[in-house]
């Protein structure tokens, strides 16, 4: 038991130590691509995977404008319809209140 207990510790420091050594810094070499002038605009210095991102996005935003327009469109219409049927209507009594009125 005390041997596997030991095993798996130098398995642990083995596999944690040396993928820490492999990988090396990408950081530098993204700022220089990202600080260089080029005339490209930002969102697409970091090539195909980002303008395809940006695209994308671009596509599902104005997809989902539609989409709620689409959705919100015949509400308005008809809470504008009840709105003007309610003006109609306060117009008629008014108007009638004035024409009884004025018979007197």
């Amino acid at each position: 038991m005390f041997r596997q207990i030991q095993a798996l510790q130098v398995l642990a420091r083995r596999s944690i130590g040396s993928s820490a050594m492999r990988q090396s810094n990408k950081v530098p070499n993204k700022q220089k691509m990202f600080q260089e002038d080029n005339g490209m605009p930002i969102h697409l210095k970091g090539g195909s995977s980002d303008a395809l991102l940006y695209r994308g996005t671009m596509v599902l935003t104005v997809l989902e404008t539609f989409c709620v327009e689409f959705a919100c469109s015949p509400r308005v219409c008809e809470q504008q319809r009840r709105a003007n049927r309610r003006d109609i209507f306060s117009f008629r009594v008014k108007k009638e209140l004035v024409t009884s009125s004025t018979s007197w």
